[in-house]
């Protein structure tokens, strides 16, 4: 008997244990999904639809919504309502300073009164009542700088106009200095000063010079025809240094001695100095890349271009 109500308290005590803890994790579980439904939150977007989720983060450009167990997404601040604004303010994942310049101030919170614009006196120049021409330049510092460039420019003219009407610079710079801008004028409108020499003086040596140049000048005439039927020819030396032997070189400037005579070799004869002596050459019979071949009194002589030392044209006697 002691045994079976021993066994019996026992299983009670094992029953009544089992069911505190099951009733603690469901009070656990309970507790779970209530923080998790709390930390949720219902937000109207600007365009009258909503979304659910918890909040996970926020940054100056919006946050990020978890709505589901692996859904994100991230709404920018402009797309809150201003409800949905204040709701954000209130969690402690949003930082206010993010979310502050987006919200709205109360109607009441607002300030009516208008801001009073100041503004400042400006001191203005004094103008004089009724102001001259003259008398306002004379009375200003620039006024006065004016004048100064005017009257220079005025002596500088008339010292241009007594070069162009060949005028004493001393008298129409005078005059001009004492009557500005008009003195100018006055020299300007005259006629030009030029004085002729006399008829008498100037038709004697006319007359009497004639005969006594006329000589003179058939004798020069003479004489430069003379000098120039006199002058000679001098020959022309292409030496190595000066000039380049190539094949461009000699076709161009020795093409009279190349076939028939002709050009130079009309006027000049033409010897060649090589290393191995000098050539009278009566032609070219050949130019080729790197060599040429001179036709001389001995016949035919082939000489590279890196031979040749000089070339010299010598005017033809007759």
């Amino acid at each position: 008997m002691a045994a079976s109500e021993f066994a019996f308290t026992h299983a009670c005590c094992l029953l009544e244990n089992g069911v505190r803890k099951f009733l603690f994790v469901l009070a656990l579980c309970l507790g779970v999904s209530s923080l998790a439904s709390a930390a949720e939150m219902t937000l109207v977007l600007a365009d009258g639809s909503s979304v659910t989720g918890e909040i996970m983060k926020s940054d100056d450009s919006g946050v990020m919504v978890r709505t589901g167990s692996e859904l994100y997404t991230n709404l920018p601040w402009a797309r809150f309502s201003q409800e949905a604004l204040k709701q954000l303010a209130t969690n402690a994942k949003v930082k206010p300073a993010f979310i502050e310049p987006f919200i709205e101030p109360e109607p009441s919170q607002r300030k009516s009164e208008k801001v009073e614009i100041k503004i400042n006196p400006v001191t203005r120049l004094e103008l004089p009542a009724n102001p001259s021409l003259v008398g306002g330049l004379l009375k200003s510092s620039v006024g006065l700088f004016i004048l100064l460039v005017i009257y220079a420019a005025n002596l500088f003219a008339a010292y241009e106009i007594s070069i162009v009407k060949a005028r004493s610079g001393a008298q129409v710079i005078g005059l001009s200095a004492i009557l500005p801008i008009i003195g100018p004028i006055i020299f300007l409108i005259m006629p030009m000063k030029s004085e002729a020499p006399p008829a008498a003086a100037v038709a004697e040596p006319a007359f009497a010079g004639a005969a006594e140049h006329a000589p003179k000048e058939e004798a020069l005439v003479a004489e430069a025809s003379w000098k120039k039927e006199e002058k000679k020819v001098e020959p022309q030396i292409f030496a190595r240094g000066k000039f380049t032997f190539n094949k461009r070189f000699l076709e161009t400037k020795f093409a009279g001695f190349v076939g028939e005579p002709g050009g130079d070799a009309l006027k000049f004869n033409l010897t060649a100095k090589t290393g191995a002596g000098h050539l009278t050459v009566e032609r070219i019979a050949q130019i080729g890349a790197a060599e040429i071949i001179f036709e001389t009194p001995n016949g035919q002589v082939t000489v590279p271009f890196a031979d040749i030392q000089e070339i010299t044209l010598n005017p033809k006697t007759v």
